[in-house]
């Protein structure tokens, strides 16, 4: 069973302020997500918020958000490593 994506707004303006190469990485990365949101090497978010999930393409962090009852995947920021978390 497939999970839908969507992005928050802010997500969204972070996405597409990336270049071309690293937004087609990303966009690879998200898409996977639908078929299967918790891939190997996931990390859930405890001290952030016990929803909240974190994957990592290259140097970019893309931390999203699971809802099993409606089969989504809501992203909520991608930045860079050295960025996400402030």
């Amino acid at each position: 069973m497939a999970y839908s994506i969507e992005f928050t707004p802010a997500a969204q303006r972070q996405f597409k302020k990336l270049d071309r190469n690293t937004r087609r990485r990303i966009g690879r990365r998200i898409d996977a997500l639908a078929e299967n949101p918790r891939p190997d090497g996931v990390v859930k978010l405890t001290d952030v918020s016990p929803s909240l999930y974190r994957i990592r393409e290259g140097d970019n962090r893309i931390v999203y958000a699971i809802e099993d009852s409606r089969l989504l995947v809501l992203v909520v920021r991608i930045a860079h490593r050295s960025d996400i978390y402030r």
